[in-house]
């Protein structure tokens, strides 16, 4: 057996004469290292945070890009810069608690009561924001789950009392301990808005699928959208800031989509041919004044084939002209007004039962168009674009409809019933008047969406909770994709597309069944403080870089945000990070 060898002593000296000059070189690398790690540490400090970050390249999907690549929802970028410190906004004064900056009843008084303009959006100017967040009224409760919130708001969340005693005897609302409860009532039916919807039920057809949105003009406490719901059609329902206080904000409340808003001497914020079906139950609106100028707007948002429901004054005049405290002679002289300007739409009155009158649109503008060659009152409008509907003037004059070949066929597409509508190409992509988006995009950005909001359901599992949210907000909508993900969940989402998109895509959003609003986000949202349980906000803040403030894009979403709600914020992580040098808000990571 061999042993191991006997190290020699040259061997020895030839080790130790080796070894000292590495010993010495690992020495200087650790030192540098070291001095690098200490210096390294120092300037992260110096930035505010503790380390550095690498800007790794990753997709980002718009809502005008789509990408068919598998995909990756994981956080690869983070911010490539750290806070100084972090601002913070105080709570505004408790009379801020319902404030709503565009319908402002102090600064409204500056303007023209003729038409009601005084009611329409007045928005403060820069100097006059609020920077505080608006607070919650003393004893907020969370909202029921619907569908309890339909019929019980707690009295502490809208704490008014004035609509129990004005409206007592239409079975509107009922003021109940700590809650209010609402009927179903309505001024024109006391026996609940489920009768009076049957009643209509009777007389077109409101359960085969081919009425699916509604708009409510003076929509009181929206009962007439709340039980609609059921029946699978989506109202907007409608009414301005004015005596009938908070009549919008119960109707939020009870978990019903609306907005404040008025018809006065602007277009509704809602692209033509949206609706299929439209509502006044003495909504007070003068239909038969003004030429007839709000009916012709009630003709721009009502799709082709469309109806149009009346009932109240002067509908039955005969009957109940001195319950109205009003003459014979002048409930005649407005509803034969209002059917005249009905018959200069060519308008087809389809019945008059009991307190409801029904007309019908019609599905092109062929028969309307010959009939103009006799009577040019109103006129058709001039080339414009129907859809534009921010700050637009209302005119008095009727919007036509997109050129058919024949009387057979529906002027912009017929739409598929509903629920296959909400999947279906909408007419306007299939015709291709939705620039730069195509039956494929339509369909890779359905698909995307689906996946997405699978992703979110991961990482907020209270989306999967029913019940937990019911008012959302999507705040650059696109398509509609997020909204139609959600369509199976007991939730209703307002699609907002921005006045300021490339692509005016909202006209798209209604033909799928959904329903929504042009909004710029560099001013307050139609709505009152504490609407929405959840905002969901993709590429907002890109699209406003430069535009406004991003402090008073946020403080607008706290504003309309309920107690414990929740955002989701998808967007360029670099926008987000640069707005003031980084300094006002403390930001964590993003998902491309």
């Amino acid at each position: 057996m061999v042993g191991p060898l006997k190290p020699t002593p040259q061997a020895s000296f030839l080790k130790r004469t080796t070894v000292i000059p590495l010993l010495l070189i690992a020495l200087l690398c650790s030192l540098s290292y070291s001095l690098g790690l200490w210096q390294n540490r120092r300037a992260a400090a110096d930035a505010g945070g503790g380390g550095g970050t690498t800007n790794l390249q990753c997709t980002h999907y718009t809502p005008t890009q789509i990408n068919t690549t598998a995909l990756d929802f994981s956080s690869h970028h983070s911010a490539a810069a750290v806070t100084d410190f972090v601002r913070t906004y105080p709570p505004c004064a408790a009379k801020y608690m319902e404030y709503t900056p565009c319908e402002d009843a102090r600064r409204s008084l500056k303007f023209k009561r003729d038409r009601l303009i005084y009611r329409e959006r007045h928005c403060p100017g820069k100097g006059d924001l609020l920077k505080c967040r608006v607070p919650a009224p003393h004893g907020y409760r969370t909202p029921l789950k619907w569908p309890a919130s339909r019929d019980l708001v707690w009295y502490a969340n809208v704490p008014h009392k004035e609509l129990t005693v004005e409206k007592a005897e239409q079975n509107w609302i009922r003021y109940e301990g700590d809650r209010f409860r609402f009927p179903g009532g309505g001024t024109m039916f006391p026996n609940g808005a489920d009768a009076y919807i049957d009643d209509i039920g009777k007389l077109i057809n409101l359960a085969d699928g081919s009425i699916r949105t509604a708009i409510d003009t003076g929509c009181g406490v929206a009962s007439w959208g709340g039980y609609l719901l059921s029946r699978d059609i989506l109202t907007v329902s409608f009414a301005p800031r004015d005596t009938h206080e908070a009549q919008v904000q119960f109707a939020l409340e009870r978990g019903v989509p609306a907005l404040i808003g008025v018809l006065a001497s602007k277009r509704l914020p809602y692209p033509s041919r949206a609706f299929d079906m439209a509502h006044c139950s003495r909504c007070l609106i003068p239909w038969d004044q003004y030429d007839g100028v709000y009916l012709m707007e009630v003709d721009r948002v009502l799709r082709p084939g469309g109806y149009w429901i009346l009932s109240g004054p002067p509908i039955r005049w005969k009957k109940h002209w001195k319950g109205w405290q009003r003459t014979r002679e002048d409930l005649n002289g407005e509803q034969t007004a209002i059917e005249n300007v009905a018959k200069s739409l060519c308008w087809k009155k389809l019945v008059e039962q009991g307190d409801i009158a029904i007309w019908q649109k019609p599905t092109n503008h062929l028969e309307c168009k010959a009939h103009r060659k006799i009577t040019r009152n109103p006129p058709f409008c001039p080339a414009q674009d129907p859809d534009k509907a921010w700050y637009t003037n209302i005119e008095t004059c009727l919007t036509p409809l997109p050129e058919v070949s024949d009387n057979q066929e529906i002027a912009g597409g017929k739409l598929a019933k509903w629920p296959q509508r909400l999947n279906s190409i909408p007419p306007r992509i299939s015709r291709g008047t939705v620039e730069g988006v195509t039956d494929e995009i339509f369909q890779q950005d359905s698909q995307l969406w689906k996946r997405r909001v699978s992703y979110y359901r991961t990482v907020n599992n209270q989306l999967g909770q029913a019940g937990r949210y019911r008012n959302l907000l999507d705040m650059n909508a696109y398509l509609g994709g997020f909204a139609a993900a959600l369509v199976k969940d007991p939730v209703w989402v307002m699609n907002v597309v921005p006045a300021e998109a490339k692509i005016n895509t909202l006209g798209a959003i209604y033909e799928r069944g959904l329903i929504g609003t042009y909004q710029n986000w560099c001013e307050a949202m139609s709505t009152y403080p504490r609407t929405y349980d959840l905002i969901h906000s993709d590429s907002v803040f890109m699209l406003y870089n430069n535009r406004c403030k991003m402090e008073d894009i946020l403080l607008e979403m706290d504003r309309i945000l309920r107690p414990e709600g929740s955002v989701i914020i998808r967007d360029d992580v670099d926008i987000l990070v640069k707005e003031e040098d980084h300094k006002w808000v403390e930001l964590g990571q993003s998902d491309c």
